[in-house]
């Protein structure tokens, strides 16, 4: 049934590639794979392939890929990805050896696909679960680990007509999994291979906190006075005006906030949105009704004067938030919200929409108190409000944001001491 499964989805990628630019990726670096494994793989290395469905994945395995990196020497990494979103972004990654796409899961291709890698060792990050190369991987005797896998009680796996399919968790050697409702889930079907670690997405935003770096635009828009250039901390000039950082934001999430900092213009406005794109950032600025600047088109001069930026570029957001008094962060009026984790490192209280209850960071920082749901308008001036008039409140909430990811750090180093 399972390989029916796929020959029918494998027959829907194609008819998708006739309509989906993306899907025409996808589909064309998969058939590009074992020319690159052909052209690439050194038949003495030995190599330890990880596997991410695709970028948020990848940013969970990435710790414990460097770790290896430095404690296996001796060894190659082959890095593989299911989605464009993944791969197109991270192809370069110089932590690998060998980047490319995972053909489609049949029995062919996993044959083979093993057949011209024979790895040493596997990992495949959270959800990932193809039968036919799990399979083959267990014929082949390659441990196999599933890292910061999480399971609730409503997957396949768990339910009667599932039970055939779920024998493919049979394959791991070992289950490093996100929570103790994860454990118990698995121990219900007769798997005791399980360890709670956590979420190595924690060690990764302690990763990239530490790397840091000091943006003089933004520091220049705050009115910063840097009283340490090498220094990753600024200090704040005392007349400064509160700052405000919404990061990976979409439309409902905006239509809240500008509204808000329309009217409260004692606030400077930082916006990263989720999608860089010309109609979304004009669409921004016809809602702005303050002095604004993109980042791509400051100045020292024009930032200086500005009330709000947008940030229309990647790969700043991480190190942006660090100079926000609170933190949004959106998707929660849509199919969910993005990396909470990001902001909360540096110890900022974090506001979210109502789709969250499937994030179990957010639900942590909710619990925590340094996490805040917001639902409307209404809702979001009201703690707004709170935050910018009761300084205990906005420091406690900021002390718990960052206890919080601080406290579940030490993944990685759980499952480095677990694995031979």
């Amino acid at each position: 049934m399972y390989n029916f499964f796929i020959f029918l989805y494998n027959i829907g990628v194609w008819v998708a590639t006739l309509f989906s630019r993306k899907v025409r990726t996808m589909w064309k670096g998969e058939h590009e794979t074992f020319r690159i494994l052909k052209e690439k793989v050194e038949p003495n290395a030995k190599y330890i392939w990880f596997h991410a469905a695709s970028l948020g994945e990848f940013e969970q395995g990435r710790p414990l890929m460097e770790q290896l990196r430095k404690e296996r020497a001796g060894y190659k990494i082959l890095l593989t990805f299911f989605s464009p979103s993944g791969y197109e972004v991270r192809k370069n990654y110089s932590g690998a050896d060998i980047i490319c796409y995972l053909p489609i899961d049949t029995i062919g291709n996993a044959r083979r696909f093993l057949r011209t890698v024979r790895p040493v060792m596997a990992f495949f990050i959270k959800y990932e679960f193809w039968s036919n190369y799990l399979h083959v991987l267990k014929h082949r005797g390659v441990p196999l680990y599933s890292v910061s896998s999480i399971f609730r009680h409503d997957q396949i796996f768990f339910r009667w007509y599932g039970r055939g399919y779920g024998r493919v968790l049979d394959c791991f050697t070992h289950f490093f999994v996100q929570n103790e409702e994860s454990r118990r889930l698995l121990a219900s079907i007769g798997i005791d291979r399980a360890t709670v670690t956590g979420d190595t997405r924690f060690d990764r935003v302690l990763q990239i906190k530490e790397a840091g770096k000091s943006l003089p635009i933004v520091e220049t828009f705050l009115g910063l006075e840097r009283s340490n250039h090498n220094s990753q901390s600024s200090t704040l000039n005392p007349q400064h005006s509160p700052v405000f950082i919404a990061g990976s934001s979409w439309p409902p999430d905006e239509d809240i906030f500008i509204r808000y900092f329309n009217e409260h213009r004692e606030w400077k406005l930082i916006i990263a949105p989720h999608i860089i794109g010309e109609d979304h950032l004009k669409q921004i600025l016809s809602k702005l009704q303050r002095k604004t600047v993109r980042y791509t088109e400051a100045t020292e001069e024009n930032v200086r004067h500005a009330e709000c930026l947008i940030i229309d570029c990647f790969g700043l957001l991480s190190s942006i938030y660090r100079y926000a008094d609170v933190t949004y962060v959106g998707g929660g009026f849509g199919v969910g919200i993005h990396n909470v984790l990001e902001a909360a490192v540096w110890g900022k209280p974090v506001l979210f929409g109502p789709n969250n209850k499937n994030f179990q960071e957010a639900q942590g920082l909710l619990r925590s108190g340094g996490g805040f749901e917001i639902s409307d308008v209404n809702g979001f001036a009201d703690l707004m409000r709170r935050l910018e008039i009761d300084k205990h409140f906005l420091e406690q909430s900021s002390k718990a944001a960052g206890d919080y990811v601080s406290s579940l750090t030490g993944a990685t180093h759980m499952i480095m001491r677990s694995i031979k």
